[in-house]
């Protein structure tokens, strides 16, 4: 079904990430902007849906500034909403769709939000165990049709100032002024995985958004004639970026929530992909499948980030297809992309994480902020338009990690002029650079370990692991000892080709000194991940701390 509405008016002045979408509007109204279940978006269209939202924002009540949560599945709503908010001026979270009614709430709370857009079935697990939640004041209800179907909604355990709407209706009410909004401005906030602790919100400002949308469709070469696979969680910002990007340039997002990996590849035949981005745990899976030779006709790259690709995994899928880049990629929410690989070197370097993105100033530092030399491990520091404005209501942890630059550190914007950074993102992660200027990925700072007096990467043992053959997916933990320092576990699946537990044994133990082979493989059918779809490396160190022998497969 395709769904035609009037061009939108773009806006004036451009200012706010919506504007991503609507300048292509009114260049490109008939382009196809989202396809959702089937059912397909033009610019135009969305345009004029994100546009009423908008306006119906500020006719509610709504003021700059205020918090718009979308819990949802990925559709086109979800989109409506986001690029809705910041029409309003205001600023938009994304909550992760398999969370927990508990874990939503933190967020809520944590961003005081005052609006929530989610639907009748999320609401009703939400109001079960309502929390403290002082600050939300309206919540929209995407999958009710008209306000008279709200009196059927049975919603009790709500506090009374919160009033139940349908996103129908605010949209239809939509006719108030909307003021320009500053790109310097909050726009959002990206709540991180939550690797230690509670999730933090992650403040993005518009022209964050609008910089990272521009340099990653420059390094991809997109176009409006791309097709990109949105299978990553929107609240992620490596999966927000699909959209972003892809409207910067006027190609066309499918949204894909998918339950099995196959579900995965049938999209992509179906839908003709161009580009597809995905992380290593889903990597993995897809190497395993028959591709048809037919997809590498249309998918013209696919792109990782969130964690080291393995090697053995790289090679799986160059064989799946050959004409295909890939493009290896590091970011991190506190500054959304730093560096990439192109592909014309992934044969020659793969383990490489390449060099900065266009408009990013990236060094290798010492704790004193001084540069290391080749070869030598030191942080990661994060320069330029994509720096995050720091984390929401923690001055402590913004002036931990977000510090003024270093005297030698610049930035180069897209015309090649320099200027003073304002603000720098140290990493938290340890890589090392060549005389050639690429930087290898060595480890996250709190992720390294200590055996026997070693440092320890986890990366180095899961990659013989994975170039074994004899594991499906792999990840090193460590659990505390008093004369090791680190006894090490590695956590395994099993291969498709049922190699056996000796034969892991054996390839780690040919290739890795003694204090890099693992006390103990654990095998378990499938491994936790994050909301974001990372091996959740805190679960399983928890776990490694319980187990005492291997019983097989659990």
């Amino acid at each position: 079904m395709n769904v035609a509405l009037p061009v939108a008016a773009p806006l004036n002045p451009p200012a706010g990430f919506h504007t991503l979408l609507f300048q292509t509007a009114a260049r490109l109204p008939n382009n196809t902007a989202v396809v959702d279940a089937g059912c397909v978006w033009s610019y135009a269209a969305l345009a004029m849906r994100v546009e009423r939202l908008g306006r119906g924002l500020v006719a509610l009540g709504v003021l700059p500034g205020e918090r718009v949560a979308v819990w949802l599945p990925k559709q086109v709503e979800t989109l409506v909403a986001a690029f809705g908010a910041a029409v309003a001026g205001a600023v938009f979270v994304p909550v992760n769709a398999i969370l927990k009614a508990a874990q939503v709430q933190h967020v809520l709370q944590d961003a005081g939000a005052s609006v929530l857009v989610t639907t009748r079935q999320r609401l009703a697990e939400l109001s079960r165990q309502w929390g403290v939640l002082p600050g939300l004041r309206w919540v929209l209800l995407v999958d009710v049709p008209a306000l008279s179907s709200l009196s059927r909604f049975a919603a009790t355990a709500l506090p009374s100032h919160v009033q139940v709407l349908t996103l129908a209706a605010v949209e239809a009410g939509g006719g108030h002024k909307v003021l320009a909004v500053d790109a310097t401005s909050l726009a959002a906030l990206f709540y991180t995985s939550g690797s230690t602790g509670k999730p933090k919100g992650v403040m993005l400002s518009h022209d964050n958004l609008i910089a990272g949308a521009h340099s990653v469709a420059q390094y991809l070469g997109n176009t409006a004639e791309d097709r990109l696979l949105a299978v990553l969680p929107l609240s992620f910002d490596y999966g927000f970026s699909q959209v972003t990007t892809a409207f910067s340039v006027g190609a066309s997002v499918v949204l894909c929530d998918y339950l099995f990996p196959r579900d995965v590849l049938a999209a992509v035949s179906r839908e003709r992909i161009t580009g597809l981005a995905g992380v290593p745990p889903l990597w993995s899976a897809l190497a395993g499948l028959e591709w048809p030779a037919a997809t590498g006709e249309h998918l013209r790259y696919v792109t990782n980030s969130g964690g080291v690709l393995p090697r053995a995994v790289l090679t799986r899928l160059r064989a799946h297809w050959p004409q295909t880049q890939v493009f290896l990629m590091y970011g991190l929410t506190e500054a959304f992309r730093s560096t990439y690989l192109p592909p014309a070197d992934v044969d020659l370097y793969p383990d490489s994480i390449g060099q900065a993105i266009p408009g990013a100033e990236v060094r290798v530092l010492r704790a004193d902020g001084s540069e290391c030399a080749v070869d030598e491990p030191g942080e990661l520091v994060h320069g330029g338009p994509l720096v995050a404005l720091g984390y929401w209501g923690d001055a402590t942890a913004t002036q931990e990690r977000f510090r003024p630059p270093p005297p030698a550190m610049h930035a180069v914007d897209t015309q090649g002029a320099t200027d003073p950074l304002a603000r720098v993102v140290w990493s938290g992660d340890t890589v090392v650079r060549d005389a050639a200027g690429r930087l290898y990925f060595v480890a996250r700072r709190d992720a390294m370990l200590k055996c026997s007096g070693y440092r320890v990467s986890p990366t180095e043992v899961e990659e013989v692991a994975y170039a074994s053959g004899a594991v499906g997916d792999a990840v090193l933990v460590g659990t505390p000892d008093e004369r090791l320092g680190h006894r090490l576990v590695l956590f395994a699946t099993p291969p498709l080709n049922g190699a056996t537990d000796d034969a892991l044994l054996q390839a780690l133990r040919l290739a890795l000194p003694s204090y890099l082979v693992p006390a103990q493989i654990v095998w378990r059918l499938a491994l936790p991940r994050t909301p974001h779809g990372k091996f959740d490396r805190v679960q399983l160190t928890a776990e490694a701390g319980t187990v005492v022998a291997p019983s097989g497969l659990t």
